[in-house]
């Protein structure tokens, strides 16, 4: 069955997301977790260990503290408390963390450090899975047993303020809530307005037990403008001011003899340096925790905080509250909180938590006994049950003292390990799918690279062997085997699978795709050896019609992809793997330079006559002074390389990615400070003309004036956010949303790709016009730079301006004048938007996602258009240069339609080969240390890439189809032209025309055959061959022409 090559690597893109879906939903496991489906109750916790023949109690200790106060401040790192600025933005916080009755720690939370795993982890006690990334956009309510179920069971009135997360977590959990939404990162006003409108009501009533706030703003300010925006300090002091209100309303609520109360300020995670989270870094995983309450002692200064573990607070609040601690808790109760408790009391709390980590341990551990942490803690359990004989029967000597201190010690340790071991083991993984997914992309990949010979040949088709492979008899074993795995793995399965549990039909259909790919696998490598090409009749080196040769610039290109791929096996290759592109690219280009070097130096010196390479393009207007022409030409393509080069050197030096010098200053740092925002704004609308004067050159009128209208508006909307000023505005005005502005752009994004559709449409439907289809596909690319511009951040606008610049002189100096191949452009395009990923400022880190251009232009949160617009933005640099790439196999007259297929091929192939190695690496690492923290970021990143390129592909299928079909209509012209012609030349003869007459039509005949001659130097498949001078072939026309009148007329005519 034969295919199109773009059709073929477009499905095989289709199929392989499917295969790394159902892979990333084995890789990522559900979290430990017992087993148990039932929720911990009183009744169930264990009787206080007495040794000897004692009657064991089960005395449970009283609660330590009657009201909880939780004030949680998204983004809060630990530095905005206890660093130096810490006075400054927080002063009353700071005065009770040095001279308050309060517990101040580091609580290190784990990554991913976005909102809704760190608030399973705070509730749970558990570890969240890494999916839980992508379940962060739509919050499922949480099952599982944790903190605020417990309460609720137990009674307890819990209010909650803040974040909608929680009411999505916990739906009817709460007494009275009011939620805001946690996406609409533009507003950090309101947003904390809202939770802070119900504080002095509730805080007068008594109606409650557990009070919840969550606080977005600072979040928000970070997305928006970074941790050391002008706007952080306000916004901490507004935080410090209603930290105070709480603190002084419960001193007044006190009581004598009841219990204390306790209030909470904690963060959920951090922020990173450039305001965003979810990744690893030390400012994003460190975040305060300090605990207030009356029944803690005074402190005299200020001490260094202690650094505890995130979930260990979900134990401690369990045990001060007198619930039960949630069965999947691996964290550990924090002593600080005790030490006003007795003895007695504090080896009772700190035996509860052993008791449910050690059965933890049991249910997740299949040696636990040979767990260290586990046999301390039978050790401590055995001399806790000592001491209790010895307390019991009175005994009140130093040394029961002495000999209670060390079991309380013996727990510590054992608490710990134990803790530490639960967090180790992060989650079972699904080995079943991820082996199934695996062996399905890899599948995929090798049927992707056996049809690299005819997908790459003249025709552009595959010949996909479908029939004879599924009626094989080994297709029907392979069909049978593979059923009876699934059967016996699903059936002796000790945990859940994922795969097993779809249904029959769905993996009937998969089983059947497998064999079937296989075997047509099989059969294809069969064709390429020498036997099975003799089989079949046909050469092995020669099945295309073509022979196969590298240049020096193939196997730099084919080493670069090779070489980046086996890199991606380290982490430190991960985490900096924009210094493996950008070093690509700078290879890239002197090589290039090689390239043009020698064709306008030693082709020259070695020809004799540098005119005849010298010839400008096709597409040039004649010049009057055309030596000039060829000169200024000749040097502006050697100036190329080196100031593409000087490009990437200034762009690298825009935003530091990567992790290990992420945190220096770059220059868009020094362009976003309040200082130098006149530089700021002169240098976006410099770039913002520049990007007109680029892009309007190939669009129609009512196109180049919505763009200009367009841009205009972009600089508006980035003036009225605060990034850049017009002459006549005030660096201290107030700032807006820019809603009414981004809309504005909007409106003309739509308009520029309404009217390039339609000229689309119309070259494709109504008439072959390969200008007009040009035409519109320029002008949908240039809708989608407009609203890149418009995401884009003022200081990332010359990245933008570069990348069209750079597009304009390799189109128009390198690839047409080197003659370089479809393939050859299509990785050097690849190459290029990788750089330009980085050159953003992206990384394979989570946290240099901005979230905050998916609600440019928005009012509320809405979900698909922000989801579409933070991927539009975080991928720009690929898709910009895939788009160019379409346009220009597209709108190349030199090409023929093949070359949009062989790109489409190529582009698959790049993204295919990282991202199935890439599976395969991290299957083999998945207990490496990084896993979590470097590995599966870049796992996500390589998933989303691969989805996104199957996309493009698809509308390379468009453009290869349309023109096919123009040249179906242009060749049938050129080969019905010549003898419609050659037989109204014949005609003419007859009538005695004279020689003027025949001389008009072999000049006809010269413009309508030229392209059917062989080209006389080696041409790549997707080359249409230069036309020849007419002295080539024109004695050889004239001679059959007048064969052809002399056989006509016979005897007639003897003389002609």
């Amino acid at each position: 069955m034969k295919v199109r090559s773009s059709v073929f690597a477009s499905f095989i893109l289709l199929f392989e997301v499917i295969g790394i879906a159902l892979f990333l939903r084995g890789f990522f496991p559900v979290p430990v977790k017992s087993s148990f489906s039932s929720k911990s109750k009183l009744s169930d916790l264990p009787a206080e260990p007495v040794s000897g023949s004692s009657p064991n109690s089960s005395r449970i200790p009283q609660p330590l503290f009657k009201r909880v106060v939780i004030m949680l401040v998204d983004a809060l790192r630990e530095d905005f408390v206890f660093g130096p600025s810490g006075r400054m933005y927080m002063p009353y916080t700071r005065h009770l963390v040095e001279r308050g009755s309060s517990h101040s720690f580091v609580a290190k939370a784990r990554p991913p450090t976005v909102t809704m795993p760190r608030i399973k982890a705070l509730t749970t006690g558990s570890i969240p899975g890494f999916i839980d990334v992508v379940m962060n956009l739509n919050s499922p309510a949480l099952l599982e047993d944790n903190l605020i179920w417990q309460a609720k069971t137990a009674g307890k009135r819990i209010v909650f303020y803040g974040d909608d997360t929680w009411v999505r977590l916990f739906p009817k959990h709460f007494m009275e809530y009011d939620g805001t939404t946690s996406f609409f990162v533009s507003d950090y006003t309101e947003v904390d307005n809202n939770v802070t409108r119900h504080l002095d009501s509730t805080l007068k009533r008594d109606d409650w037990d557990i009070l919840i706030l969550h606080y977005l703003g600072l979040d928000h300010i970070g997305h928006i403008s970074g941790p050391h925006s002008s706007l952080v300090q306000p916004k901490l002091l507004e935080m410090d001011d209603i930290l105070k209100k709480i603190h002084s309303a419960l001193i007044l609520k006190e009581a004598e003899g009841s219990l204390p109360y306790l209030l909470v300020l904690c963060g959920d995670h951090g922020m990173s340096e450039t305001g965003s989270h979810g990744g690893s870094s030390e400012p994003e995983v460190n975040t305060p925790l300090v605990l207030i309450s009356p029944a803690f002692k005074r402190k005299v200064g200020m001490e260094k905080p202690q650094v505890v573990e995130q979930v260990d607070l979900t134990s401690t609040l369990a045990l001060g509250l007198g619930l039960p601690i949630s069965q999947n808790n691996v964290g550990h109760v924090i002593p600080g909180i005790l030490e006003e408790s007795s003895l007695r009391d504090q080896l009772r709390f700190l035996h509860l938590n052993g008791h449910q980590l050690s059965c933890l341990l049991k249910d997740s551990v299949t040696d636990y006994e040979k767990e260290t942490g586990y046999e301390q803690f039978r050790v401590a359990e055995k001399a806790h049950g000592s001491w209790m004989k010895l307390y019991l029967e009175g005994n009140t000597s130093e040394v029961l003292t002495n000999m209670g201190k060390k079991v309380l010690k013996q727990y510590l340790e054992a608490l710990a390990a134990m803790s530490s071991a639960l967090s180790r083991q992060l989650g079972k993984y699904d080995m079943y799918s991820m082996v199934a997914g695996m062996i399905f992309v890899l599948q995929l990949l090798l049927v992707l690279l056996l049809a690299m010979p005819e997908a790459l040949s003249s025709a552009a088709a595959v010949d996909l062997p479908v029939f004879s492979a599924l009626l094989s008899l080994p297709f029907y074993l392979l069909c049978l085997l593979l059923a009876s795995v699934h059967v016996l793995v699903c059936t002796s399965a000790e945990s859940s699978c994922y795969f097993c549990s779809l249904s029959w039909g769905l993996v009937f259909v998969a089983v059947i795709f497998s064999s079937a790919l296989f075997c047509i696998m099989v059969s294809m490598a069969t064709r390429r050896l020498p036997l099975g090409a003799k089989i079949h009749g046909k050469s092995p080196l020669r099945s295309t019609g073509s022979e196969w040769s590298l240049s020096e610039l193939d196997l730099l290109l084919l080493a670069g992809t090779v070489g980046h791929t086996l890199s991606l096996a380290a982490s430190s290759f991960v985490e900096e793997e924009h210094q493996t592109w950008y070093f690509l690219l700078s290879t890239l280009c002197l090589a290039v330079f090689q390239d043009v070097c020698r064709k306008y130096f030693r082709e020259q010196s070695g020809s004799g006559d540098g005119d005849e390479h010298l010839l400008p393009s096709k597409d040039c207007r004649p010049s009057a002074h055309p030596k000039a022409e060829i000169c200024s030409e000749k040097w502006l393509a050697l100036a190329t390389p080196p100031f593409i080069l000087l490009c990437c050197r200034l762009l690298r030096s825009l935003n530091q990615t990567g992790v290990q010098w992420a945190h220096i200053p770059d220059v868009g740092h020094w362009l976003n400070s309040s200082e130098h925002k006149t530089v700021l704004s002169l240098l976006a609308a410099f770039c913002l003309v520049l990007i007109y004067l680029l892009v309007q050159r190939r669009c129609s009128m009512v196109s180049k004036v919505a763009l200009a209208l367009g841009l205009l508006g972009v600089y508006s909307y980035r003036a009225a956010v605060g990034n850049v000023l017009f002459p006549w505005q005030h660096s201290d005005r107030t700032m807006s949303k820019g809603t009414v502005e981004a809309r504005f752009v909007y409106v003309f994004v739509l308009g520029i790709l309404f009217t390039g559709t339609k000229d689309l449409l119309r070259s494709q439907i109504i008439t072959v016009d390969a200008k007009l289809k040009s035409r519109g596909l320029w002008e949908i690319y240039s809708g989608l730079v407009l609203l890149v511009s418009l995401l884009f951040r003022a200081h990332n606008l010359p990245i933008l301006c570069c990348c069209l610049l750079i597009q304009m002189l390799m189109a128009q100096f390198i690839w047409k004048n080197l003659h370089y191949d479809a393939a050859q452009t299509t990785i050097m395009h690849y190459w290029f938007g990788q750089a330009f990923f980085y050159f953003q400022g992206n990384s394979n880190n989570i946290a240099t996602v901005d979230i905050s251009v998916g609600f440019v232009g928005l009012e509320s949160y809405i979900e698909a258009p922000a989801i579409f617009l933070t991927a539009l933005s975080t991928y720009a640099g690929p898709l910009l240069w895939a788009c160019h790439l379409v346009c220009y196999l597209s709108s190349d007259t030199d090409r023929s339609t093949v070359a949009v297929g062989h790109g489409c091929y190529c582009l698959a192939l790049l993204r295919s080969v990282p991202a199935v190695a890439y599976i395969v690496l991290v299957t083999s690492l998945r207990y490496h240390l990084f896993i979590w923290s470097v590995f599966s970021p870049k796992l996500l990143y390589e998933s989303m890439h691969l989805l996104l390129t199957a996309a493009m592909c698809l509308f390379f299928i468009t453009m290869e189809q349309s023109n096919s079909s123009s040249e179906r209509i242009a060749s049938g012209k050129a080969l019905v032209h010549p003898f419609i012609t050659m037989s109204h030349l014949i005609d003419c003869t007859s009538e005695a025309a004279n020689v003027n007459t025949i001389d008009s039509y072999i000049v006809t005949l010269d413009t309508s055959i030229h392209n059917l001659q062989p080209k006389q130097t080696r041409l790549r498949h997707d080359e249409s061959p230069a036309p020849l001078h007419n002295t080539d072939y024109f004695p050889v026309m004239v001679t059959n022409l007048e064969d052809a009148g002399t056989k006509k007329e016979g005897n007639s005519h003897p003389n002609r």
